[in-house]
């Protein structure tokens, strides 16, 4: 075997452990979610007072979630062996994590019935609230790109120069960011009670304006395809795969 096809294959056989590792973590965390909605009698969190004044419980609940991200990324930076590949690997993590969440919520007990349904996604500066179709398609983006910049090493350019692309995908976690967090936003100014209290009209999540934020936030994906086909087409690739 080739040391490009031994390359290739370590390579997704480090795909494959992460997305063990994050399938995971997902039981996990749907478990936990689990056994804090049925104390706080929230299983469905469209409800209201979806954030009820327990003591301790927030303070908890914003430490869990930071521990998630940083396990998430962890994992991702222990994986790879280039920037990009270590980026890569943490969002298929996180993207793996995010879906299996919830197919193992549905399980457990019966929520989300629906993609539609609203969910409490995190608490991180303020609650974010959307349809839970809304993060999974978030999730699909990250495997998608996560899968070709873990997968496609070597590349033609380094990761740096992809800065436009970037540029674009955080214009586009702004503007999704916003869409989310829209209503807590306004609630503000009313304090925390006033914040804890927010729940969004059941129609009310904006998909224009998240669609955009959806394509602008894909701009990583389609510059990485691009260079792959290109580096496919150049003659010094081609001359390595044929020797």
């Amino acid at each position: 075997m080739s040391t490009e096809g031994a390359t290739h294959m370590n390579n997704r056989q480090r795909w494959f452990i992460v997305a063990i590792f994050a399938v995971a973590m997902a039981w996990l965390e749907s478990a936990v979610v689990f056994y804090l909605r049925t104390w706080c009698n929230r299983i469905d969190p469209y409800q209201a007072e979806p954030l009820p004044n327990i003591a301790g419980l927030g303070g908890v609940e914003i430490i869990r979630e930071a521990a998630t991200l940083i396990m998430l990324w962890l994992v991702g930076m222990l994986a790879g062996n280039t920037p990009r590949s270590r980026w890569g690997y943490s969002a298929v993590a996180f993207g793996v994590w995010d879906i299996f969440y919830y197919v193992f919520l549905r399980l457990i007990c019966p929520w989300p019935k629906s993609l539609l349904d609203w969910d409490i996604l995190f608490l991180l500066p303020l609650p974010w609230w959307g349809p839970v179709l809304a993060p999974v398609l978030i999730a699909v983006l990250m495997i998608l790109w996560g899968t070709l910049a873990s997968q496609g090493e070597p590349f033609l350019h380094p990761f740096r120069v992809e800065w436009r692309a970037w540029l674009l995908n955080f214009a586009g976690t702004a503007v999704a960011l916003y869409v989310f967090m829209a209503d807590a936003l306004q609630a503000a100014k009313g304090g925390p009670t006033a914040i804890r209290q927010v729940l969004p009209p059941p129609h009310g999540f904006n998909w224009p304006l998240f669609t955009v934020a959806l394509a602008l936030m894909a701009a990583p994906v389609v510059h990485t395809a691009r260079q792959l086909r290109a580096r496919a087409g150049a003659p010094e690739f081609r001359t390595a795969k044929s020797t």
